[in-house]
This record gives structure tokens, sequence and C-alpha cells, in this order.
């Protein structure tokens, strides 16, 4: 567990616990989930807990991205928010080393370019030649008010 500590609200979970081996967007209770934000600017963070990352073949890369859409089902006008990406050192920008298990943080608001996103959800975007990528999560959404 990180050193700063987030208070959990099932309201706010953007995925449960589950492995996921292909791109999709995240669900809870084997459902999608997409939270209403309302009308306003809302900045938060992401807590992401992993439990386990397959990144053997050394080409196994996911990214765990926060979207953003006007549209309640995500319909149209999707705009990536935030962004955490993790996997094996041999394809991740940068060189970033090889991701572990672990609590991950990701800053995020729902306003880009003067728009403001009323739903958001996550999405695991998962590349590489591995024939059996998997990795296992939990997110939920904590609000920064007196960050």
């Amino acid at each position: 567990m990180g050193a700063r500590g987030y208070t959990f609200d099932a309201l706010l979970q953007l995925k449960d616990a589950g492995a996921i081996t292909s791109s999709a967007a995240a669900q809870v209770g084997g459902q999608a989930k997409i939270l209403d934000m309302g009308a306003g600017r809302f900045d938060g963070t992401v807590v992401v807990n992993v439990s386990a990352i397959d990144i053997v073949s050394n080409d196994e890369e996911y990214n765990i991205i926060i979207q953003g859409s006007n549209s309640s089902s995500f319909a149209s006008g999707i705009e990536n928010l935030a962004m955490l990406n993790l996997g094996a050192t041999e394809v991740r920008d940068g060189g970033a080393q090889d991701s572990v298990p672990g609590q991950y943080e990701i800053g995020v608001t729902n306003e880009q370019a003067d728009t403001v996103y009323r739903y958001i959800r996550a999405y695991t975007f998962i590349a590489g030649s591995s024939t059996t990528p998997s990795i296992n999560y939990t997110a939920f959404l904590s609000n920064d008010a007196g960050r």
C-alpha cells in the first residue's frame, strides 16, 4: 500500500477484481461502470491496486486509461483524460522498469481543452504479441478535496 491513504467509496469504484486478457472497458459486478461526475469540473485521483501482471514474454504492455464522454453510454465523443502505463521494460516508453503488483495513482480531471466531460470510465488497452497477456487490478476514484 502507498504512503497516502484513500477512502474507498463503493459508488466511485471503476473496476472490481478480475483478470483482463484483452482490451476492454472496465466493469463492476459484470456490468460496464460509468460514473456521472455532474456538470462541473472534478479533480481526483484514481487508485489502482494491481494484484497480478503478466510480463513474462517481455512484450506485454497495459495502459489503464481514464476516459471521459458527454454520452452516458460512451457511444461518441470519447476523450482520454489520463493514463497509467504498465508492462515490461522492453516495451514501455522511455525504458521504464518492469511493472510489479502494488498500488498506483492516476491524477485526473474531467476537463480537457476547455470541455468538461460529465461521464468517466476506466478502459484497459493491452498491447504486445504475447498470446497470454493478463493483468488483474481494482480501481476507484477518490476526490482530491482539500489536497
